[in-house]
């Protein structure tokens, strides 16, 4: 039997405010446990909630950019559960009038083929704390840092049947986001947290099957092996004649699978209702239209763009608006007057490699644009040749340290004396006879040869266009 996947997902997102939903504590990463809270994030009583303005402005322009309709009178809910991450007992989210419904985003699939994946709700709600488990003393504590860290959470439908259609969801959310400048969307830190529902059944079918929700999914690749794993145990449960049973499980990146945390058979009773300390939200048209008028140009808008503007090929424009970081530091780049194409060559060649070497985020990169277009501007005017101008780059991509100062002081300008190009010539042709006989002979490799021991006693300071020329010259090619 051919069976079929199905896979709906709910994202959660950190915001990127400086202060908590109700309360004015910081929502900095990190810090020593139970610093950054107060008596309103641990529910103390006596306390009162009051909504930070900015959490909604970020709410609604995410579902402005997602194309969902923004609810106009919203409110928030109380969600009680008992866990120890949770000191007040109850949780301020939103259950009934959600801030957002229905909206959508397009995918593009390695094949080519695009998709609309459905988003059901987005809605606001406040983080819960953290447990932290010493295994050497045997405990279990509680770092209420993260209580009251503004979320939104976005719930698409079941629009999913592969893994490769949610990466590609993932990407395209990760992007919106960063663009408009909601969130940071470090999976390593928590600000996008993804819990994946999922079932299968026969393909062709039109009835669900019963769904397991997956969580302590931190990385694009565990969700991807989280998938593959959890549809594999689902089908042979099923071809076994056992049942699948609904419950949540955890994903577990050492041993590469699942396991049950809790059943949610008998689904429990959140009981919510109204939150009674926040009263509703009444969204203008005024109000509405100021954030749209505040929505950046998208990655799928600079993609045209970059192409029509700066005559960029559709790959190089894709690179660069992936990230929004990247699209930001190629546009100072041009703005300053260095050629497009030789800026976005160097970010897509240099700049992500050192990124990629390093284990960093775009983000976290100190080089300053302006370095970069000092080097390029170098190379255009014959004081530097490439190869160094990549040694420099490496050399000071950590410290964005001042170009013309380290190459002064690490003797690396470019030599442009003909003397001393033809000297060196002479010297490398002198004790090198053989190599010249074997490109009379027709092996082009000599060449190449003869051009690397001339760089070499340049010390590579030489263009090697002129060595290249003065080679030639010298053989009489």
């Amino acid at each position: 039997m051919t069976w079929e996947t199905v896979i709906g997902l709910e994202t959660h997102v950190e915001l990127a405010t400086k202060t908590k939903i109700f309360c004015s504590c910081t929502t900095e990463f990190g810090g020593a446990p139970n610093t950054h809270c107060c008596p309103v994030c641990t529910g103390m009583p006596g306390t009162l909630p009051v909504l930070n303005e900015k959490v909604l402005e970020f709410a609604v322009k995410t579902g402005l950019a997602l194309d969902g309709n923004i609810t106009r009178h919203c409110k928030f809910d109380r969600k009680n559960y008992f866990y120890p991450d949770l000191p007040k007992a109850y949780q301020i989210s939103q259950l009934y009038l959600p801030i957002v419904r229905d909206g959508k985003v397009s995918i593009r699939l390695e094949s080519g083929t695009e998709k609309l994946i459905r988003i059901h709700e987005l809605h606001m709600e406040e983080d819960a704390g953290k447990l932290v488990h010493d295994p050497w003393l045997d405990q279990t504590r509680c770092d209420y840092n993260r209580c009251g860290v503004p979320l939104i959470e976005i719930v698409t439908e079941p629009d999913f049947r592969s893994a490769e259609e949610v990466i590609a969801y993932l990407e395209k959310l990760r992007s919106i986001l960063q663009y408009l400048g909601v969130s940071d969307c470090k999976m390593q830190e928590g600000s996008l947290r993804c819990d994946v529902n999922l079932s299968v059944r026969p393909a062709g079918s039109v009835e669900f099957g019963t769904r397991t929700e997956m969580k302590n999914l931190n990385s694009f690749k565990a969700i991807t092996k989280a998938i593959a794993y959890e549809s594999r145990r689902q089908i042979e449960l099923i071809e076994e004649g056992k049942r699948v049973i609904q419950e949540t499980r955890r994903w577990d990146d050492n041993k590469d699978a699942t396991f049950a945390m809790r059943s949610k058979e008998n689904a429990q009773d959140y009981r919510y209702f109204p939150e009674p300390d926040i009263p509703p939200l009444e969204i203008s048209d005024v109000y509405l239209e100021e954030i749209r008028t505040q929505l950046p140009e998208m990655a799928e808008e600079k993609l045209i763009r970059y192409q029509a503007e700066y005559d960029l090929p559709l790959y190089d424009a894709q690179i660069l608006t992936e990230q929004k970081v990247l699209a930001d530091f190629f546009e100072a780049c041009v703005a300053q007057g260095v050629d497009a194409k030789q800026a976005a060559n160097w970010i897509m060649g240099q700049v992500l490699g050192q990124l990629s070497a390093k284990g960093m985020d775009a983000k976290d990169m100190v080089l300053a644009p302006s370095t970069l277009v000092r080097l390029i501007t170098l190379i255009k005017d014959g004081k530097l040749n490439r190869n160094t101008a990549v040694k420099v780059f490496e050399a000071i991509f950590d410290t964005n340290a001042d170009v013309d100062e380290y190459i002064m002081s690490h003797g690396l300008e470019q030599v442009n004396d003909p003397g001393a190009l033809a000297a060196a010539v002479k010297k490398v042709f002198d004790v090198n006879p053989q190599s010249i006989e074997d490109f009379k002979a027709g092996k082009e490799k000599a060449f190449g040869f003869l051009v690397g021991q001339v760089m070499r006693e340049m010390k590579g300071k030489a263009d090697p266009q002129a060595v290249n020329r003065a080679v030639r010259e010298k053989l009489n090619f």
